[in-house]
């Protein structure tokens, strides 16, 4: 059974990320003392849940009802490009505690700024069509803000569920580093949190992205100075199954992914080729169990590939593993 846990008494730390420019990360805190010092004399934050979907009418209806089911209240839009199977007869049903539009859009991300500009909430989140919030989550990230006014993006923990609702395991989590962060993302989207300040100051998504748009904002707001905050608690739900965007386009999301990191950091982390070259060896039917030999030869040759595409050289460390690999294909 899925069970939210509660926040702990005492007050949670949190490492906060290291900006490109010290005098624009200076100018930042300044900026979000005095707009954290108006928050607390004049007003509770007020939240904003957006919902961009497509052809979810399998699930969009749980993703509603999780939202709507919350002890606190939302402004809840959902952006839908317009779907041809059930889902507009679903969100009739609920146009009295929620808004929606269905129109055409250039993907995701351009539902979820569509989203955002049309919404007035101080902390805004964004929930897909098939993902749930669980019970008593939007109340527990709006006392957090309301707490600490100078954080500016808190996360939580979050189950990775299957169709029927199963728990399958939990999210990978991690308390807040953005050099981390460069390595791997940790933070599950559904279970994440920002003010709108943020995007006053860093932007909206990156529309021309397809699969790992939150990863790239994350990554934006951590070196761009914003405070982020890992709350250790379980927020929210995150689907999987055949058909999930993430989970049947791996290679397209591998390849986004890389040259999204090449283009914001200048080059892409040992790990993310690492992991591609797993990727590209399972994807080409290669198998430890089955055929070693070929396997362990595929890690070594993509991996070498791919840090050659992405950063035109071979480091050391790329260099060490390949050999590493290449051994063992001959044993």
């Amino acid at each position: 059974m899925i069970m939210l846990f509660k926040l702990p008494t005492e007050k949670i730390g949190s490492h906060f990320g290291r900006s490109k420019s010290c005098l624009n990360l200076f100018c930042y805190n300044v900026q979000v003392k005095f707009a954290s010092i108006k928050e607390m004399r004049f007003m509770s934050p007020s939240i904003s849940v957006i919902t961009p979907s497509f052809n979810q009418g399998k699930f969009i209806e749980r993703t509603i009802q999780s939202v709507l089911s919350q002890n606190v209240e939302v402004e809840y839009v959902i952006f839908d490009a317009a779907s041809t199977d059930n889902t507009l007869n679903i969100l009739k049903k609920y146009e009295r505690q929620l808004k929606w539009i269905s129109e055409p859009d250039a993907g995701q991300a351009d539902a979820v700024n569509k989203g955002i500009r049309a919404t007035k909430g101080d902390i805004i989140a964004w929930i897909n069509s098939d993902d749930v919030y669980l019970e008593g989550a939007l109340k527990q990230v709006h006392d957090f803000f309301e707490q600490n006014p100078t954080v500016d993006v808190a996360y939580g923990n979050a189950w990775y569920v299957d169709a029927d609702d199963h728990t399958l395991n939990p999210y990978t989590t991690e308390p807040w580093d953005v050099e981390r962060l460069k390595e791997v993302c940790f933070i599950c989207q559904p279970a994440a949190f920002f003010r709108r300040r943020v995007i006053d100051r860093l932007g909206l998504l990156d529309a021309s992205l397809q699969y790992c748009m939150d990863y790239e904002f994350w990554l934006r707001l951590g070196l761009g100075g914003a405070q982020f905050i890992h709350l250790p608690l379980y927020l929210a739900c995150s689907r999987m199954y055949p058909e999930n965007k993430t989970l049947g386009q791996k290679t397209a999301v591998h390849i986004e992914t890389n040259n999204m990191l090449k283009k914001n950091l200048g080059h892409v982390p040992d790990s993310w080729l690492n992991s591609y070259a797993f990727h590209m060896a399972d994807a080409m039917g290669y198998s430890q169990d089955v055929n070693k030999r070929r396997f362990f030869f595929q890690l070594a040759s993509q991996s070498l590939k791919a840090d050659l595409h992405w950063n035109k050289s071979i480091n050391i460390k790329t260099l060490k593993r390949a050999v590493t690999w290449i051994k063992k294909s001959l044993l």
